[in-house]
């Protein structure tokens, strides 16, 4: 192999106040790799080619200048290329367990090649291709959002037969897996997306017992929450936050269980949006209704990882889970890519493909 390769590198060029755009990132040309960088690392690091990128909500809060807010995830640094999960294979190891072709998932740079150092290799886990599922399924419903999804649902809300299941946000990379789990459990689960397209999906595809389009209700989401859960709602998984929480406060149950996954709804408003909101409204159901609203996140339940994979594998190769995928082509196409998550442009997981794998 020849001792340099070159690699193209998405960066933030700058902070972001607001609506990220495409002019906040730039596709840098191709540079060239120190190919021995991986092999000659003290501490051992990895040189990988990434095949694929995802992208994720999590990533608009690190795009945003640190305030000193404390927070489980560093802000990107303008100028560097910005990094996220991703599906890469190995180039050059100096790691006993990775070896060159091994692919892996984990915590990787948005460019053709990635040197990955400690401690990030540590997060590097290897793939099982006799699973016989698209690689890209490790950026989703076999990554981070499929554990999300697991943990969430079966480990904080505990759901059982019966219960009644409210979804936000429900045809995204966790939604549509957390709706479908809801259903595999016995219960009666319903979900909201922003357009007719994606409410069909959620009913024909993932077998939501109903869903609707938030856009659509005239404001009156606490209406459209009675009608579809007349006696309320035993378990609510939330990926949205704003109004759409204080809606479905008023239509807990007493004793209902809420997993705060996200509040994609509150990651683009500016300082001065966040310092004159009124802050969410109807809290006081927390105490009157008995609700146990619980937020997480993904890293600290990695232990759970075999676990999940060995239930939901079967469930994929038999098809009682889907999963939908909203893929882009190619390095350039990741910044537009990455946005459209915030318009609600996608139609399931936003996974962007930038190579193939070599023998």
């Amino acid at each position: 192999m020849a001792d340099q390769l070159k690699s193209r590198r998405v960066i933030l060029k700058e902070y972001v106040e607001g609506y990220p755009t495409e002019e906040h990132m730039e596709l840098l040309p191709a540079a060239d790799v120190d190919v021995g960088e991986a092999a000659s690392a003290a501490e051992g690091s990895v040189l990988v080619k990434n095949l694929y990128l995802s992208c994720d909500p999590y990533m608009r809060p690190k795009m945003s200048r640190p305030l000193g807010q404390s927070s489980y995830t560093s802000a990107f640094v303008p100028g560097s290329a910005i990094t996220g999960y991703g599906v890469s294979q190995v180039v050059r190891s100096s790691l006993p367990a990775l070896a060159p072709g091994d692919l892996v998932r984990g915590i990787t740079g948005w460019e053709d090649y990635s040197v990955i150092k400690p401690p990030f290799t540590g997060l590097l886990a290897k793939i099982r291709p006799d699973h016989g599922v698209p690689l890209s399924y490790y950026t989703g419903i076999l990554g981070m959002p499929g554990l999300t999804a697991y943990v969430g649902f079966h480990h904080i809300c505990s759901p059982k037969a019966g219960e009644t299941v409210f979804v936000s946000a429900a045809s995204g990379a966790v939604g549509q897996l957390v709706g479908q789990f809801a259903r595999l459990a016995g219960c009666r689960v319903v979900g909201s997306a922003g357009s007719d397209e994606k409410v069909e999906l959620l009913k024909t595809k993932f077998g939501f017992h109903d869903a609707f389009n938030y856009k659509t209700e005239d404001g009156d989401l606490a209406g459209a929450l009675k009608r579809r859960f007349p006696e309320g709602i035993d378990v609510y998984f939330e990926n949205v936050g704003g109004k759409m929480l204080e809606a479905v406060l008023l239509n807990m149950k007493t004793h209902g269980r809420i997993a705060v996954c996200g509040l994609i709804s509150q990651y683009n408003l500016t300082p001065g949006e966040k310092e004159s909101g009124a802050g969410v409204r109807n809290l006081e159901c927390l105490v009157t209704k008995r609700i146990r609203m619980q937020g997480f996140i993904e890293p600290d339940h990695k232990h759970v990882y075999p676990e999940y994979e060995a239930w939901v594998v079967p469930h994929i190769k038999d098809g009682r889970v889907v999963y939908v995928e909203d893929v882009a082509e190619g390095l350039e196409a990741a910044p537009r890519a990455l946005i459209g998550l915030f318009h609600g442009r996608n139609v399931g997981k936003q996974v962007v493909s930038i190579a193939a794998t070599q023998a």
